[in-house]
């Protein structure tokens, strides 16, 4: 069995640039209505950054492909070449329809760990999800009933099921589920996009958020799995078939649909980087802030072999960010 090269650095210190490059160039978008643009600048902005990191990576979660967005495709080499094989998960955007009608909690997001690593969810592209942080590690069981799920964590946090706050993205598929949870008694706080902010704010002390359940983007929740690996959290995952055509994909990718993905079948490594930049002020991090002269910008910075999580408070010098963003743009802005 082939071992895996593990980094010998944070690599996620190189990579908050990138995240911060993308939310950078995205943020001029927030509330214009324009969702591939958005993507479009908040891509080109990452892909440049990321061939400045010192790996030799791989895209396994990439962009682009269910939204028919501009693309970081699957298989897309990234970084310099000179440093450790790696798998890379990237959303330039979560959110990007939040960033679209300007609302909050836009985050550009990225993972990395050791080549062969990362789970492919190949070209099924949504997940059954529950999530926690380091409290109930351990505690879940995504094949058991909500109500089982809801107590367990109540118990392994000492509080009572009616002060326990699930997030759920408020999808008609997650109707079922949220009736379940109701009938359990716990609190619901509905999203409406963005459930890796979702995941990370349920494993972030003092947020207010216990636990996520319910069904969204099968990329994002291993880009999740990164990020709870890093923050010592717990997630479990089963892939979801839309309709017929998903699960004759799904069996012919030897994808088992009843079958529970832990957080190591999700990132198999213990040695995972993660980094996200806030693009619109959420409850998780603060948003781009244009200013004269440059612009403001919160991010997120993990690594789980060390446990490291930093929140990094950065200041964007105008002759910077008019490079990331492009000459092109301020030329529209100005005509």
């Amino acid at each position: 069995m082939r071992r895996e090269q593990v980094p010998d650095r944070n690599i996620a210190m190189e990579l908050v640039r990138t995240t911060e490059a993308a939310s950078l160039a995205a943020a001029r978008w927030m509330g214009r209505g324009d969702k591939n643009a958005s993507d479009q600048a908040a891509v080109d902005a990452m892909r440049l950054m990321l061939d400045t990191v010192s790996m030799d990576g791989v895209i396994v979660i990439g962009e682009g492909e269910k939204d028919e967005a501009p693309m970081l495709y699957n298989g897309e080499r990234v970084g310099n070449g000179r440093g450790p094989q790696v798998d890379v998960a990237v959303d330039p955007i979560d959110g990007t329809r939040l960033l679209s009608m300007g609302r909050p909690g836009a985050l550009s997001v990225v993972a990395v760990a050791p080549r062969g690593t990362m789970f492919n969810p190949n070209d099924l592209f949504y997940m059954e999800k529950i999530a926690v942080g380091p409290a109930a590690r351990g505690a879940i069981d995504l094949s058991a009933p909500v109500a089982w799920n809801i107590q367990q964590v109540a118990k392994a946090k000492d509080m009572a099921v009616e002060e326990i706050t699930v997030v759920i993205l408020d999808r008609d598929r997650n109707t079922e589920i949220v009736d379940q949870v109701r009938a359990a008694g716990a609190r619901i706080s509905f999203i409406t996009d963005g459930d890796v902010a979702g995941a990370v704010a349920a494993a972030t002390p003092s947020r207010g958020i216990d636990m996520l359940l319910g069904i969204g983007g099968s990329p994002e929740g291993v880009i999740t799995a990164c990020a709870l690996k890093a923050m010592g959290g717990d997630m479990q995952g089963r892939m979801w078939a839309r309709d017929e055509n998903d699960r004759q994909l799904a069996e012919q990718r030897g994808i088992d649909l009843k079958r529970v993905l832990t957080i190591d079948d999700l990132v198999s490594s213990d040695d995972v980087f993660f980094a996200a930049t806030g693009i619109t002020t959420g409850d998780l991090l603060r948003g781009v802030e244009y200013e004269p002269g440059g612009a403001t910008s919160e991010s997120l910075v993990m690594r789980s072999r060390s446990g490291t999580i930093r929140r990094i408070d950065t200041q964007h010098r105008w002759g910077k960010l008019q490079q990331i963003t492009g000459e092109r743009y301020v030329a529209e802005q100005r005509a």
